[in-house]
């Protein structure tokens, strides 16, 4: 993708300044964890991952770091362009020895014509900006370009994980997904999008979102075959 061709990212790419120890992390770590776009993502890591997941917007980390260390011979690609989320992930990274996890640290659009086809065991799309004016509907991250490039890049059998605690943004991303033909819906009852799929832990943010009374859903679909 050319300069000319980048696309317009919508959101915040900085918070509040970050305290020393954090920007010394974004100063010494990332570079050292920064994905490669031109590099194979699997050659990236210490010895070949048997599986490699991209979590597309991770906020603050807890849960990529999460799923990282319980899978420590998977490969996980975050995609985050908010600097202070990416510092928390550092830090995460450092307090918990992980070693299987690298960053892009900006717009995943960027990265997604790289990656060969069948890259990916599995993607999270988990509570992504809702944006839910009708005037701003283009700014929703699961637009059908971005559809089309996780139906190619998810191997078959492998998972498209979303959630949102948005009533606008749960029906967004279930239609958005439900429509495209490469991927299948598994719920077959209601606790099934209601409950929280396992492995995944609850981050500030879910905490939050519950003691506000704003009910997530979980919305597991599989890359069919063909």
């Amino acid at each position: 993708m050319t300069s000319a061709e980048k696309p317009h990212f919508y959101g915040r790419r900085r918070g509040r300044k970050l305290r020393v120890t954090m920007q010394q992390l974004l100063d010494t770590r990332l570079p050292q964890l920064r994905l490669d776009p031109v590099a194979s993502p699997a050659s990236q890591f210490d010895g070949a991952p048997d599986d490699l997941f991209l979590e597309i917007g991770f906020g603050g980390g807890e849960n990529l770091a999460a799923i990282a260390a319980a899978r420590p011979k998977a490969g996980f690609i975050g995609a985050e362009p908010f600097v202070n989320g990416v510092a928390s992930l550092l830090r995460h990274i450092e307090d918990g020895g992980i070693g299987n996890i690298r960053i892009w640290d900006d717009d995943v659009r960027l990265i997604l014509d790289g990656m060969a086809d069948e890259t990916l065991a599995g993607a999270y799309v988990l509570f992504p900006d809702p944006w839910p004016k009708k005037r701003h509907a283009s700014r929703r991250i699961l637009q059908p370009a971005v559809l089309d490039q996780l139906a190619r890049l998810i191997r078959p059998g492998g998972m498209l994980v979303l959630a949102s605690d948005h009533p606008v943004a749960k029906g967004w991303l279930l239609q958005a997904a439900i429509s495209h033909p490469a991927f299948s819906w598994t719920a077959r009852r209601p606790a099934d999008w209601r409950s929280r799929p396992e492995g995944l832990v609850p981050t500030r943010y879910m905490q939050k979102a519950e003691r506000e009374d704003r009910v997530p859903n979980w919305f597991l679909f599989e890359r069919r075959d063909g």
